[in-house]
C-alpha cells in the first residue's frame, strides 16, 4: 500500500477549516483533521495498486458461456470535486478455453479501481481492459450505474440522478445479440 502523509493531510484539513471561517481549535473540530486523514487513507487505498493482481490466479474449467457478477456495490471519489459517488457495477465475460477467475476477483478489481480519485468512465474501462488483458476472454461487458454527490449537493442539485457507463470489449463490441443478453441478465432481479 502506498504511504500517505498523514501529517500533511491533517495540516491541509486544518487549513480548509480556517479558510471557510471555522476555528479548528473548537472542541468539536479538534480531532477532525486526524479523522479526515484516517478516512482518506481508507477511501484512497487503491492508490498504487493494480487490479491486474487479482487475475494472476485463474482456473481451467470447461465453461465457455457468460459469467456475470452483478450488483457489486462500490464507492469512489470524484477527481474533479473530491466528493463521493457510489453505485453498482455489473461485470460480465465469456471465458476462452475454459479460463475463469474467482468470482470475488471481479468485485475486487472494481473496488481497487474505485478507491482513488476517479471518473466513472475510467473505472468502467479499466475493469474491462484489465480483464481482457489478463483473462483473454472472448468478450467483456461492464456496466456501472452511480449517483454523484457533485450533482446532488452542488451544481445542478439533482438528487437521485444516476449516471450509467458501459464498456464492451471483444465479441460484445459488435454482437448486438450478446449485448442484449447481458443487459437482460443485469435487469433480472
Amino acid at each position: 500500500m502506498q504511504q500517505f502523509d498523514n501529517q500533511k493531510l491533517e495540516e491541509a484539513v486544518k487549513m480548509i477549516l480556517e479558510a471557510i471561517g471555522e476555528d479548528p481549535n473548537r472542541e468539536g473540530l479538534l480531532e477532525t483533521p486526524k479523522r479526515v486523514a484516517k478516512m482518506y487513507a481508507e477511501v484512497f487505498e487503491g492508490m498504487g495498486k493494480d487490479p491486474k493482481e487479482y487475475f494472476t490466479t485463474v482456473f481451467n474449467e470447461n465453461h465457455d458461456e457468460v459469467v456475470l457478477v452483478k450488483d457489486i456495490q462500490f464507492h469512489s471519489m470524484c477527481e474533479h470535486h473530491l466528493v463521493p459517488f457510489f453505485g453498482l457495477a455489473h461485470v460480465a465475460y465469456i471465458p476462452r478455453d475454459g479460463v475463469v477467475a474467482g468470482l470475488s476477483k471481479l468485485a475486487r478489481a472494481v473496488e481497487t479501481t474505485a478507491k482513488r480519485p476517479q471518473l466513472q468512465e475510467r473505472i468502467t474501462s479499466t475493469v474491462a481492459d484489465t480483464m481482457m488483458d489478463m483473462l483473454n476472454p472472448y468478450g467483456v461487458y461492464v456496466v456501472i450505474e452511480a449517483e454523484h454527490m457533485c450533482m446532488t449537493m452542488r451544481g445542478i442539485k439533482k438528487p437521485g440522478a444516476k449516471t450509467v457507463t458501459t464498456v464492451a470489449r471483444g465479441v460484445y463490441e459488435h454482437d448486438e445479440v450478446k449485448r442484449a443478453e447481458i443487459l437482460s441478465l443485469i435487469r433480472m432481479s
